[in-house]
C-alpha cells in the first residue's frame, strides 16, 4: 500500500495502475520487496514510468524497512500516532498516507484524514461554510466525532457521491 501511495502520487489513477502494473510485471505479478528494490538500478525504476524523485522516495521506503526504522509487521501493535511518525519518517509519505493505511490496513476506529480534499469538502457542504477549511479545522470539526472519526469519514466521502438523477 505504500509503495502504490508513492506511485499515485499527483497522477491519475489510471496512471498509476498502469505503472504499477508495470512494476509488478518485473516480479511475477508482486510488487517488490524493499531488498529488491534497493537492487534494482533507479534507471529500471524510472523505466517502468517513475519520476527520479518517486524513485528516490521508493528508496528511501525500502532503506527505513530494511534498516528497521519502518516495522511493517509491527505496526498494528503501536499507537495512531506511532504509526504517523514511522512512516511519516520515510521521503514522500506524509500524513494523508499514514492516515489512509491507519484507516483501511489497520482498520482504526477514529481516523479523520483532515487534509483529504474530499474530507474537507464534505465538511465545507456539511457545515455550509463559505471556504474550504484547512485541515486544522476539519480536526476542530471532527472533535465531536471520537471515538468515531473513522465512520465519520466513510460517511463524508460518501456525501461527495452525486445521488444518480431522477428519471420520468
Amino acid at each position: 500500500m505504500l509503495v502504490y501511495s508513492i506511485i499515485g502520487q499527483q497522477i491519475s489513477g489510471f496512471a498509476a495502475r498502469a505503472i504499477a502494473g508495470r512494476l509488478t510485471e518485473r516480479f511475477g505479478g508482486r510488487m517488490p520487496s524493499p531488498a529488491e528494490l534497493l537492487a534494482l538500478d533507479p534507471a529500471d525504476l524510472k523505466s517502468v514510468g517513475l519520476s527520479r524523485m518517486k524513485v528516490e522516495y521508493l528508496r528511501s521506503l525500502a532503506e527505513h524497512v530494511v534498516a528497521g526504522e519502518l516495522q511493517i509487521d509491527q505496526l498494528h501493535t503501536l499507537s495512531d500516532d506511532e504509526v504517523r511518525e514511522q512512516i511519516t519518517a520515510s521521503r514522500g509519505l506524509g500524513r494523508w498516507t499514514a492516515d489512509m493505511f491507519l484507516l483501511i490496513n489497520l482498520e482504526r476506529p477514529d481516523i479523520l484524514p483532515i487534509g483529504d480534499l474530499g474530507i474537507r469538502t464534505a465538511v465545507q457542504r456539511l457545515y455550509r461554510l463559505d471556504h474550504l477549511p484547512t485541515p486544522k479545522e476539519v480536526d476542530a470539526i471532527g472533535e465531536k466525532w471520537r471515538p468515531h472519526r473513522s465512520l465519520a469519514s466513510f460517511y463524508l466521502w460518501a456525501s461527495t457521491r452525486q445521488a444518480p438523477k431522477a428519471t420520468a
